[in-house]
């Protein structure tokens, strides 16, 4: 058991390390002050989940599931 945890505390590291950065990478929400005047009906505003950003997005939140799962097996106690 000691071996599963050993490993799941590697993932979970580098979860934490992955999602640091692709957090990083992600434009800030003022970045979309183009919607104000209605610059959102672009092709790219359309088209966002298609984009660099909206694979970030969607990178992201993986990457808090795989950690917020993997937080709560490694806390349930039953490793010793």
């Amino acid at each position: 058991m000691d071996i599963l945890r050993t490993i799941l505390t590697v993932i979970f590291i580098l979860i934490s390390l992955f999602l640091a950065v692709v957090i990083l990478m992600q434009e800030g929400k003022s970045a979309g002050l183009g919607a104000i005047s209605g610059a959102a009906d672009t092709y790219w505003g359309k088209n966002k989940g298609r984009s660099m950003e909206g694979i970030l997005v969607k990178l992201t939140r993986a990457a808090v599931t795989l950690f917020l799962v993997l937080a709560v097996v490694l806390n349930l106690g039953i490793w010793s």
